[in-house]
């Protein structure tokens, strides 16, 4: 069996901050969307937003532990929020869009930094690519026209 290569904490540890700072950028950005939502689906569509806030704190809670699990320091910073002022649910709905595009490639790096290195977070960077595939799915059909089968991207 050949020997693996180990993992470099230091980096692990780099791209998992980067990982926390982006999840709770998302809990901001989500919470701040739910309040500027208007008209009649409001209430599902809040819900939704909410439900999104608290993921996106989950997320960063588990990052922050597989820091400290690494012998890390969990970052106090928050990733890059940017305020369009455009408030229309398909606006808001293409930058969750592009902010979950950026979290996915964020897991796809860690997942660089893990594979064949550790099981361990191989199989957690997975599990958060799985999850963000699929809020990228679920955010494209939402902006979708009824009967259109055609992905955003």
């Amino acid at each position: 069996m050949a020997r693996r290569e180990a993992l470099d904490v230091e980096k692990a540890c780099q791209q998992l901050n980067k990982i926390l700072e982006l999840e709770l950028a998302g809990v901001v950005r989500y919470l701040h969307y739910s309040l500027m939502v208007y008209g009649q689906a409001r209430i599902p569509i809040i819900k939704w937003m909410r439900d999104q806030a608290t993921e996106g704190m989950d997320h960063a809670a588990m990052a922050g532990e597989h820091i400290t699990t690494l012998g890390g320091h969990p970052s106090l910073k928050i990733g890059k929020l940017s305020e369009s002022h455009q408030h229309e649910i398909p606006q808001i709905l293409r930058e969750a869009l592009d902010h979950e595009h950026i979290a996915l490639a964020a897991y796809y790096e860690l997942l660089e930094i893990a594979e064949g290195r550790s099981v361990w977070l191989e199989e957690y960077a997975r599990e958060m690519i799985q999850l963000e595939e699929a809020h990228i799915a679920e955010v494209d059909k939402m902006l979708r026209k009824p009967g259109d089968l055609t992905p955003q991207r």
